[in-house]
């Protein structure tokens, strides 16, 4: 069932207004967010693409808290980077 009336409005006011404000901000966190696990997984697991980091000691005593991240992370390890996906094309300031 559907907000009817001046509930719809604020309801719809409020979301307006997140969008202008804190969407934006929103994003950056989860990229920021993704960007730190997929170092943290990496200095974790890297031998795993060939890169040995840390003793497999500490690894294994890690192991159940990071196996529903490795299947993706291995994607995103992988995954050919092109120069443009480092920098933010925003249009920030004009």
């Amino acid at each position: 069932m559907g907000k009817t009336g001046l509930d719809g409005l604020v309801d719809s006011a409020r979301r307006f207004l997140y969008g202008m404000t804190g969407y934006e901000f929103e994003r950056q966190l989860v990229e920021m967010r993704s960007d730190v696990d997929m170092v943290f997984i990496s200095l974790l697991y890297g031998d795993m693409l060939g890169v040995p980091i840390i003793p497999p000691y500490y690894s294994l005593r890690l192991l159940p808290y990071a196996v529903p991240n490795i299947a993706s992370w291995k994607r995103r390890a992988m995954r050919e980077k092109e120069f443009s996906d480092y920098e933010e094309l925003d249009l920030h300031g004009l």
